[in-house]
């Protein structure tokens, strides 16, 4: 699989415990980004951060939070990107969903 020099970024941000059918929704993204043969997922894990309603999600000891942010990070075409949208805008309820233009220098895997 290739990706064009000029790709596409999709950031997803919500919380820990959003969930989609039964499951976590960020492992329901990933799934279904790779179902569509996107070129790749990555979720990274917050200790901090607050959404819309302002209310603050932190990882601190003293306030420990079971909804901490999560951020799911997709890059492929804008062509295939565009064509994930619509599946994903069934899935999410609460949070913000971002597209920005990248310039792809390296897409490979090591020779196995």
């Amino acid at each position: 699989m290739t990706i064009p020099q000029d790709g596409c970024l999709l950031r997803v941000f919500l919380g820990e415990s959003d969930r989609w059918q039964g499951r976590p929704l960020y492992e329901a993204i990933v799934l279904k980004a790779r179902e569509q043969h996107l070129a790749g997922a990555t979720v990274l894990r917050g200790p901090m951060g607050f959404g819309k309603r302002s209310r603050l999600h932190t990882a601190k000891v003293l306030r420990l939070s079971e909804d901490l942010p999560i951020v799911i990070e997709i890059v492929d075409s804008q062509e295939k990107i565009d064509a994930f949208l619509p599946l994903l805008d069934e899935m999410i309820g609460d949070g913000l969903v971002t597209v920005e233009r990248v310039k792809v220098l390296r897409y490979r895997a090591a020779p196995q």
